[in-house]
């Protein structure tokens, strides 16, 4: 069931305030912390990062979304460049999209070897057990969307000139591929969902219902308790013993394009407003003058008086 927008608003309200008590924690504690988020294409990881960490403090907080690997890169140790993004101690990162590209994209678009494929499914459950006991928690989320879904999201990345960078040429291709990233995705979980580093899967039909479980489930993941702080007080300012502020005119402002807009919105409200008055009155006019009428018809003439008498 579908949760309203009030009912949503006030939930991830109440969450976002526990992700920052969380995130003080995991600084006063010095924890390191990877969450992962994997799905297919429009299957609402972007929105779901977004909501999590736009009341948190990106110096403690980051999210790392790494383009195609380099030249360079690709020579390299495949997990090297993830590496240089794990956290330090009272840090979190989320990857939006990991090292498991190699399983997914670079499997199904032919982007890496057989060979490459199978190691790195025989690897990564001991490099994320590296990991773990380096210190790091672990916490990876697959996103599950319908093929309706996708197909609708899609169209309205299409329809939305905001939305349409979202949409890679290999976003289109992947869509005529859909049982071959299925299967990847099958034995990718067949190797990778492990007791110590498991998938969790969260439904992503419905993308406020996705949102609150995934950040309730990463609440509940994390054991955390509330910092205690001390009593900010705002410090009397600074008693000024005779500085002056440069003229106005000696600095380049902005131009305020935003009261240009409010007044222009304005007077079209003031005509409008100024039609509707007008409209109005003619109206009341218009019914002055039939009551008038009407009045002067029931109005008895003098044959009619004369009628009466006799």
């Amino acid at each position: 069931m579908k949760l309203k927008k009030d009912a949503y608003e006030k939930e991830l309200a109440r969450l976002q305030v526990e992700l920052v008590k969380l995130q003080e924690w995991i600084v006063h504690e010095g924890l390191k912390v990877v969450v992962i988020f994997e799905g297919r294409d429009a299957a609402g990881k972007g929105g779901a990062i977004k909501r999590i960490t736009e009341c948190l403090n990106p110096r403690t907080c980051r999210v790392v979304a790494l383009p195609k690997p380099t030249e360079k890169e690709s020579t390299q140790w495949y997990f090297q460049r993830y590496v240089a993004h794990l956290p330090s101690a009272g840090e979190m990162v989320l990857f939006d999209r990991s090292w498991y590209n190699r399983a997914g994209v670079e499997r199904v678009m032919g982007f890496c070897s057989d060979d490459q494929y199978w190691e790195f499914l025989k690897s990564v459950p001991e490099f994320e057990n590296q990991l773990i006991r380096s210190g790091i928690i672990i916490i990876k989320y697959w996103f599950s969307v319908s093929d309706d879904e996708q197909e609708a999201r899609f169209q309205a990345r299409i329809n939305d000139p905001t939305k349409q960078w979202k949409l890679s040429d290999m976003d289109l291709e992947a869509r005529s591929k859909w049982v071959e990233y299925s299967k990847a995705k099958d034995v990718m979980f067949q190797y990778t969902d492990t007791e110590s580093s498991p998938w969790y899967v969260i439904d992503s039909d419905i993308k406020r219902n996705a949102r609150i479980n995934c950040i309730s489930h990463l609440l509940s993941h994390i054991p955390y308790e509330e910092v205690a702080h001390k009593k900010l007080e705002l410090p009397e300012r600074q008693e000024n013993t005779g500085y002056m502020r440069p003229p106005i005119d000696s600095q380049t402002y902005v131009p305020d394009v935003a009261s240009e807009i409010a007044k222009s919105m304005k007077e079209k409200e003031a005509k409008k407003d100024g039609k509707k008055d007008g409209k109005k009155d003619e109206v009341q006019g218009e019914n002055a003058k039939i009551q008038s009428e009407t009045s002067k018809r029931k109005r008895p003439t003098k044959k009619d008086r004369k009628r009466k008498k006799r």
